[in-house]
């Protein structure tokens, strides 16, 4: 009898399972130079103030008590900057991303920056995490999960790597849920986005695919009850910006 090949979305089409990862890495190698300058200009600045809520919620010590945190997806050092300026000196913060451009921006932008000393940027994949268990105090991941072929299998792999007692933290594109809003974030996300991706970085087919990635996302209950089932407890999420990103929460207890 013929196999049957497991399949899944990329974007709204259809896949075999086993190309997804491939043509995620042909996105980001795409837009890499220009990824936050995109952020930016998408989201009207408010990626950030949503990046703030999750080095709120990460909370990192301001002494020199040690605390290590892992970014998954995190390449570019975004996020990673951002812990490392809200902690103290014994914070340090592994940036683990399997796209070789993204962790080489990352790179430079430390080294530019003086944060070589506290970030360093490592290339794995989030389904086979090359650290061992109980490794890390805090794991975090921003706007990348959506990308993950295996979402299952990489929740897995974080509540593997996470100490006991600590917490996941997952910022992603969510549902808006306040009427009118909803139909003009629609035509904006349609009709705008792809269009300035086309004329940042050249690349109108990238935009659209994330565009595509985020109304193929589970939505926020359903989500949570998938970081429940991979082990987590006192799971929780808020939405925040009508609903246009939630922010998801999980302990390792």
């Amino acid at each position: 009898m013929p196999t049957t090949r497991e399949e899944t979305h990329f974007g709204y089409e259809n896949i075999p399972l086993e190309e997804k990862q491939g043509r995620v890495d042909d996105v980001f190698h795409s837009v890499a130079r220009r990824y936050d300058l995109m952020n930016d200009l998408m989201s009207g600045g408010l990626h950030r103030p949503w990046k703030d809520a999750l080095v709120t919620a990460v909370n990192p010590p301001k002494s020199d008590r040690a605390f290590r945190l892992l970014d998954l997806a995190g390449g570019t050092g975004d996020v990673a900057f951002r812990v490392v300026d809200a902690g103290g000196d014994g914070t340090r913060v592994t940036v683990c991303d399997i796209n070789a451009e993204m962790l080489a921006v990352g790179r430079e932008r430390a080294e530019k920056r003086g944060y070589d000393h506290a970030v360093t940027f490592e290339q794995g994949n989030a389904e086979e995490l090359p650290y061992a268990d109980k490794t890390f105090d805090c794991v975090t991941i921003a706007f990348g999960i959506r990308n993950v072929p295996r979402i299952e299998r990489a929740l897995a792999e974080v509540y593997r790597v996470l100490k006991t007692g600590g917490r996941f933290l997952c910022l992603e594109f969510s549902a808006v849920d306040v009427p009118g809003l909803d139909k003009i974030y629609e035509l904006y996300s349609f009709n705008v986005i792809p269009r300035v991706g086309q004329a940042v970085t050249g690349d109108r087919e990238a935009y659209q695919y994330l565009v595509e990635s985020i109304r193929k996302f589970p939505k926020p209950r359903r989500f949570a009850a998938m970081i429940e089932a991979a082990g987590f407890r006192r799971v929780s999420f808020t939405q925040m910006t009508g609903g246009v990103v939630a922010l998801h929460s999980g302990w390792k207890l």
